[in-house]
Order: C-alpha cells, then sequence, then structure tokens
C-alpha cells in the first residue's frame, strides 16, 4: 500500500495528483493507494478501483494507513515530517512549490532540502517520484530535531 497525504491548506496540489495519476497510467503503481488530498482535484483517480480518497482525514486513521504502507508520499509539512520519522516510516517528501500556486512561498523546498542532510529523501521531479516509488528510500531511523528547535536550526542552516 502506499499512502499520499497533501495536507489541508486551502492551496490545491494538482501537480502531485496528476504525477499520481501518471504513475498509475504507466503501471508503476498497482497495489491499493490511499489519498489526502485537501483541496486538490482527484476526479482523474476515480478511474482506479484501488485507489481510495478522503479530502481530511483524522490522525489516527492517517497514521493506521502509514502504518500498513510500504511507502508514504508525503507533501513538507514540519509536523508530519516529524511525526513520519518518529514512527520510523518509509516515506518521501513531495514539497509544494510557489511556482505551481501550491503555496505562497517555498518553506517546504526550503525545509526538505535541510532534512535532506538528515537522512530524508525529497522529490520535485516525476522521475524521482517514480523512482522512490519503484525503489522506496530506507525507512527513516534517525531523530529530527532534537535540539536545537526546528526555528533555530533553520536560523544556523540559512543564516539572514
Amino acid at each position: 500500500m502506499i499512502t499520499v497525504t497533501l495536507g489541508t491548506i486551502p492551496f490545491p496540489f494538482d501537480r502531485a495528483i496528476k504525477w499520481l495519476d501518471i504513475l498509475l497510467e504507466r503501471g508503476a503503481i498497482s497495489e491499493d493507494v490511499f489519498v489526502q488530498y485537501g483541496t486538490a482535484d482527484v476526479s482523474v483517480l476515480k478511474k482506479y478501483s484501488f485507489v481510495e480518497t478522503a479530502p481530511i482525514v483524522e490522525s489516527s486513521l492517517l497514521m493506521k494507513h502509514i502504518k500498513s504502507s510500504r511507502l508514504v508520499i508525503s507533501h513538507a509539512g514540519q509536523g508530519l515530517t516529524r511525526g513520519l520519522a518518529a514512527q520510523g516510516a518509509c516515506f518521501i517528501l513531495l514539497p509544494r512549490l510557489a511556482s505551481h500556486k501550491e503555496h505562497i512561498d517555498d518553506h517546504q523546498l526550503m525545509f526538505a532540502r535541510g532534512v535532506q542532510e538528515l537522512g530524508i529523501s525529497y522529490c520535485v521531479s516525476l522521475e524521482k517520484l517514480q523512482e522512490a516509488v519503484l525503489n522506496p528510500p530506507v525507512s527513516f531511523q534517525g531523530k529530527l530535531f532534537d535540539k536545537p528547535k526546528l526555528a533555530d536550526y533553520f536560523l544556523q542552516k540559512y543564516p539572514a
């Protein structure tokens, strides 16, 4: 099973849905998929009987899906990333990008770049996403940001 979680902010993440549709069409994904999609348009996914979609889910249900998944594809939200890391989940981040009107800025991309140094993979291309689906990264085994706090870490990493 693959779980895709795109967050709940009021910006659609249609690029992620389009890429998911392409991977399903190519046969790169042929297993059950659960998609938490927020405000994205998931109508193209209705043709797949093994794809379940929900705009918003309770965190306990989302965690149940994550525990059952061989791979989680997640927006690069800091809270969910910390949760995935704490569970030792196998996941890849797909940051929302301002250039696609998926967020107001590229803070998710900056975050993904920062946590990559800690062993967390991210992708900004369909090809890299397909590679992660076919050859998932190793489940995260570590801790994110014990100290300093996340904001302090980024201030150290990216000084003004």
